[in-house]
């Protein structure tokens, strides 16, 4: 992401998995938390170096949280094979328990595919299937609603989802969203990727990361 980005490597489930992490450098008392945020789809080209992946770490980083990004295995650096979503939730936890610190404040972010991931890595860490606890906020990008099986979320989660999204409709997403009455930022004449609208997301990030959370 920048020339501070610190690239690495953690054991995973299913071999040696590629990791990038960026930290504050202007926080007083340390980093606010850890946040980690997951690419979209191995198979179509996602890699932890994704434009809104690297918004999101961005957006994170501003405002003070420790950025981790991952390559699921099969992607770049990670070894492995795509295992249609299932492995690739046992990658992120895998990385996130190499780098989280006990009792450290968490957010679980993810774009497309990527958030897929972190609704389901969400889900294992509030119910106890994954230890460290619940996380505090869920960032989701473009959600793959229509194609991947999203776990339910807290209400404090930030949903944003481009209004001419070809790839994954809004209407998919609203669908997901509606029984949960959770509500959705939909970015005006946006298509999947943001081009061009990249900066609005970064806002949307940084004003949904602004606004405390009392509870997990």
């Amino acid at each position: 992401m920048n020339a501070g980005t610190l690239r690495g490597a953690v054991a995973g489930p299913a071999g040696r998995l590629e990791t990038a992490l960026d930290t504050p450098t202007d926080t007083a008392g340390g980093p606010r938390g850890l946040a980690l945020l997951c690419h979209p789809h191995p198979l179509h080209g996602g890699t932890l170096d994704n434009k809104v992946v690297q918004t999101l770490a961005r957006a994170c980083v501003a405002q003070g949280y420790t950025a981790l990004r991952l390559n699921f295995r099969g992607v770049g650096g990670s070894e492995g094979a795509w295992d249609e979503g299932r492995g690739e939730i046992d990658d992120a936890q895998a990385v996130l328990l190499a780098h989280r610190q006990a009792g450290q404040p968490l957010v679980i972010g993810g774009f497309s595919f990527g958030a897929y991931v972190a609704t389901q890595l969400a889900a294992r860490l509030a119910d106890g299937r994954a230890p460290g606890g619940a996380a505090a906020r869920l960032l989701l990008v473009g959600p793959a609603a229509s194609r991947f099986d999203l776990a339910p979320v807290p209400e404090h989660t930030l949903v944003v989802h481009g209004e001419a999204d070809d790839v994954v409709p809004l209407a998919a997403a609203l669908d997901w969203a509606r029984p949960q009455a959770l509500p959705v930022v939909v970015v005006p004449g946006a298509g999947h990727f943001f081009h061009g609208q990249l900066p609005l997301l970064k806002t949307i990030v940084t004003r949904a990361l602004q606004v405390p959370i009392d509870h997990p």
